[in-house]
């Protein structure tokens, strides 16, 4: 028996707790401690018949079994602070260290920020790190969990018994912390809790875990971070200037699991493979950026990773942190900023995520007035709750730095700033002044921008805001949000419904084209045609045209003929760029064949073109949100459903004239007004029969009279093609190629 001259080693109630696997404070009883004076160990090893604590070379202390509770064992030693346990029984022998001889991994300033909620790294300090702790490597694991009555690590390592490796608890933080030595990278784990009440919970993974199972299993995984090779420092010194509101910006955005499959047509793509595939495609394309939508671990794949439960994860579907990180090394080598989408806004209700984590309404608000989503039967989180605050916005932040990202874009900001957000009334609680508006969300966002802008120079966000709420893109000091960007909501909705009229109709929603141009300057604005516009019945972009199929893709031409030289920076989803027929479907490859044919070809290559116009033409991006940037020719020609229009850079930089036919006919003879005599360079004709069109244009461009007209002192007789687009660029010392005297 465990008993010494002044009583049992191990208070029998005690006892009764560990083997039970509730004891709130394990490191109390187990582990080296002093009891009745004397120096005691207590380990518990179920399985065992006998354990020796061997410490020093020669040095062995028999641990006596605790009577009555199986695989504890108790005995007098010795000083030696390191020590190992020779185990056996009738089967086996086996060596293990002790997790409970281990001092705290966490630091006082760590503890300190914790519980005050300003731990803005907060990734170094929760989770699961590979660690060498007093000379031993192992894993300190670390969570949040201030209602829990005890928290245990599990896994394998443990046959899942929640017995063996209770956490200690740090102050009043609510952390709970364990280092277990020998364990590595690669061990599942999850988190084993009782409630308050001494209710098991489900098995939680971990909400800073930096890895995941693959789905349909969804523990943890422990994977290190700590792994840095980067060869994008020219691109990291320099990124700040391709991400400004003056640089030209044009974003692809894509699915990784759905870009495109292995040749079985099953396997989705790696890290790796897309390190090659993907970035050389969209560096081809002249995109500036690639847009991921979420990577953040998520259990359910048609969510397509918005409602995610490992923000700390990258999907383990393409493989490891650091082979993400290998995508966006390679990006970046190339020339290509990568912008992650991020979802604060809610989370799902699966049992292994954060809802009710510690048996309490933790990370989200217990009143399903603030803490349920009806439209997506989610969770809100509770932005007020300082520990929730610090979690979303270190996340962020976590993003930026561990894997060099180089921009945000915060989805369904829209339902995270009213309180009313699609709720009728009396099923939403007012903030404190009786009004809609979500205070903690809004502050939340403006802490974001202010972190991440601050802490990580040269990023960028960007705001999917639906609404018309005032300076989303506006400095937090002058009580804007904070983003950098704003997704221009009104503009898609109204250009695409104009575009899905027959163009005999379109006389009569002139409106729709010109209406966006008086709210272009309000925000910084980023023109998005992203996949919530191909999938849900919604059909694919070339699918939404008019018309028979050279009509579908003359207009979706023109469309992005306008799209581009339109004030705003530019978003387009994979898929879009070469007219694909079906909708976006998450389960398989785009059809990359169409890609090879034409008009699909075509399209594919005027994308591209208009890509390489923007970029290299400053009069397309440089005052993208200044109202001097851009100026109505004719924007009320109803009568031949055109569009005139010009766009301005800085001073001395070339000037454009865009004209856009948006009738099936052919306009000859048809004035515009010029801003400048001399010749003008047709820069781009969306119906030049490289894009698949019938070839109708002004060969190569034109040379302006003195005719005053759309209240410009030049003009000239121009011919619009139908359904087109055509950019004249202003020529700067460039002779008429039609002028025989010319040098």
């Amino acid at each position: 028996m465990a008993d010494g001259d002044d009583g049992p080693l191990v208070d029998p109630e005690d006892a009764r707790a560990i083997v039970e696997g509730r004891h709130a404070d394990p490191f109390r009883v187990l582990g080296p401690h002093q009891r009745h004076g004397k120096r005691v160990l207590t380990v518990f090893v179920p399985g065992a018949e006998r354990v020796v604590a061997l410490s020093g070379k020669k040095t062995e202390t028999e641990l006596a079994p605790v009577a009555d509770f199986p695989g504890l064992f108790a005995g007098r030693f010795g000083r030696a602070k390191s020590y190992r346990l020779r185990c056996s029984n009738a089967d086996a022998e086996w060596m293990q260290d002790d997790p409970y001889r281990f001092a705290p991994v966490l630091g006082e300033i760590d503890e300190y920020l914790l519980g005050e909620g300003t731990h803005q790294r907060l990734w170094q300090v929760l989770g699961a790190h590979v660690v060498t702790h007093d000379g031993v490597e192992g894993v300190h694991f670390a969570v949040w969990a201030p209602n829990a009555l005890r928290v245990s690590v599990v896994g394998e390592f443990n046959l899942w018994d929640a017995r063996r490796n209770p956490m200690r608890i740090r102050g009043g933080t609510g952390v709970w912390e364990i280092f277990i030595p020998g364990l590595g990278e690669g061990t599942a784990y999850k988190y084993d809790i009782l409630g308050r009440d001494g209710q098991r919970l489900p098995l939680k993974a971990d909400p800073v875990g930096f890895g995941s199972e693959h789905p349909p299993a969804n523990a943890s995984v422990v994977r290190r971070i700590d792994r840095r090779h980067w060869s994008d420092a020219a691109w990291m010194a320099e990124r700040h200037a391709a991400q400004t509101i003056d640089a030209p910006i044009s974003v692809y955005e894509v699915h990784l699991g759905s870009w495109r499959r292995a040749e079985d047509g099953a396997r989705r793509l790696s890290y790796l493979e897309l390190a090659e595939d993907l970035v050389d495609y969209v560096h081809w394309m002249g995109f500036t950026h690639i847009e991921c939508m979420p990577v953040s671990e998520f259990p359910f794949d048609g969510s397509w990773g918005y409602q995610p439960i490992g923000l700390y994860a990258p999907t383990v579907r393409h493989g490891t942190p650091d082979e993400f990180r290998a995508l966006v090394d390679a990006a970046h080598r190339k020339g290509l900023g990568v912008i992650l989408d991020w979802v604060p806004g809610h989370f799902p209700t699966d049992p292994h995520g954060l809802g009710r984590f510690d048996g309490t309404a933790l990370y989200e608000h217990s009143d399903p007035k603030e803490g349920f989503h009806q439209d997506w039967n989610t969770l809100i989180y509770n932005y007020g709750r300082k520990e929730v605050a610090n979690y979303l916005i270190s996340n962020a932040l976590y993003w930026l730095e561990e894997y060099h990202v180089d921009g945000l874009r915060v989805d369904a900001v829209a339902s995270m700033l009213y309180r009313d957000y699609s709720r009728k009334e009396g099923e939403w609680v007012p903030n404190k002044y009786g009004g809609r508006e979500n205070l903690e969300a809004i502050t939340l966002l403006q802490k974001t921008n202010i972190t991440s802008y601050g802490e990580v120079p040269g990023i960028v966000t960007v705001a999917e805001e639906s609404t018309a709420y005032p300076g989303v893109s506006r400095p937090v000091d002058t009580d804007g949000l904070g983003f950098g960007f704003k997704w221009n909501m009104g503009w898609m909705n109204d250009t695409l419904r104009y575009m899905a009229e027959e163009p005999a109709h379109r006389a009569y929603h002139h409106h729709l084209m010109t209406f966006g141009i008086d709210y272009a300057f309000s925000e910084n604005y980023v023109l998005p045609i992203s996949h919530d516009e191909v999938v849900h019945g919604k059909g694919s972009m070339i699918g939404k045209m008019p018309g028979n199929e050279s009509e579908k893709f003359a207009n979706l031409r023109a469309y992005y003929g306008f799209m581009w030289t339109h004030p705003g920076k530019k978003l387009l989803f994979m898929g879009c760029e070469f007219g694909q027929w079906a909708e976006w479907d998450h389960d398989r490859s785009l059809d990359w064949h169409l890609a090879t044919e034409y008009p699909h070809r075509g399209l594919q290559i005027l994308v591209r073109d208009l890509n390489m116009l923007m970029r290299e033409t400053p009069a397309l991006h440089v005052n993208d949100t200044r109202p001097e940037g851009f100026g109505w020719l004719d924007g009320g020609d109803t009568e031949h459903s055109v569009f005139t229009y010009m766009r301005r850079g800085r001073e001395g930089d070339a000037r454009v004239v865009v004209a856009l036919n948006m009738a099936p006919v052919e306009r000859s003879g048809f004035r515009v007004g010029f801003p400048a005599g001399g010749y003008w360079r047709e820069a781009l004709n969306t119906d030049a029969e490289v894009y698949g069109g019938g070839n109708v244009g002004n060969f190569g461009g034109i040379v302006t009279e003195a005719v005053p007209w759309h209240g410009q002192a030049q003009s000239a007789m121009v011919t619009l093609p139908p359904l087109s687009a055509i950019v004249f660029v202003e020529s700067q010392g460039e002779s008429n190629p039609w002028d025989r005297n010319a040098t």
